[in-house]
């Protein structure tokens, strides 16, 4: 999907200064244990499906509206995997503009639709092995995504704070 009315009309009022988003991270997990990646028309880089959260939407319905948008999959939420944000959450876009984002990562099940790349945000869609995705050029974020969901630790992972108080 093309750049929302909201985002548009915040780009007006701050050209291409960071914005800071809300969005959602899904990891459609199949029945081998293969994670569904696809391939952004932005960047041409592999990542998870997922993306911004609207104005007054949940987490877990920008969850399933993304994943439908670039893939034609609806999908079955099980948990929350971690929530993640920082450095490997940035990316300047083509025209400039300059996002960052904080990003709920949620696991999934494809329980309907069939497996199609939109075309416009996304240019391939496709079930890879943890193997394959490390020889593949992924977005920063991937990598953290995949550790916690791979941890077999608790069902919501995040990332451990690096700030401290001055002096401390």
């Amino acid at each position: 999907m093309p750049m929302s009315e909201h985002i548009r009309q915040l780009r007006a009022l701050i050209g291409t200064r960071v914005l800071e988003l809300p969005t959602v991270t899904v990891l459609v997990v199949d029945s081998r244990g293969r994670v569904l990646l696809v391939r952004h028309v932005e960047g041409n880089d592999w990542t998870t499906p997922g993306g911004m959260i609207e104005p007054y939407e949940t987490p877990a319905d920008a969850a399933l509206r993304e994943v439908w948008e670039e893939t034609g999959l609806l999908v079955e939420l099980s948990n929350i995997v971690g929530v993640f944000g920082g450095p490997e959450c940035a990316s300047i876009y083509s025209n400039g503009d300059q996002v960052a984002w904080v990003t709920t990562v949620f696991r999934a099940r494809a329980v309907a639709g069939s497996l199609k790349a939109d075309g416009d945000e996304v240019l391939e869609a496709r079930y890879l092995t943890r193997n394959e995705i490390r020889d593949l050029p992924c977005k920063p974020h991937v990598s953290g995504c995949l550790d916690a969901l791979f941890s077999g630790g608790p069902s919501a992972c995040f990332q451990p704070p690096k700030w401290r108080p001055i002096g401390m």
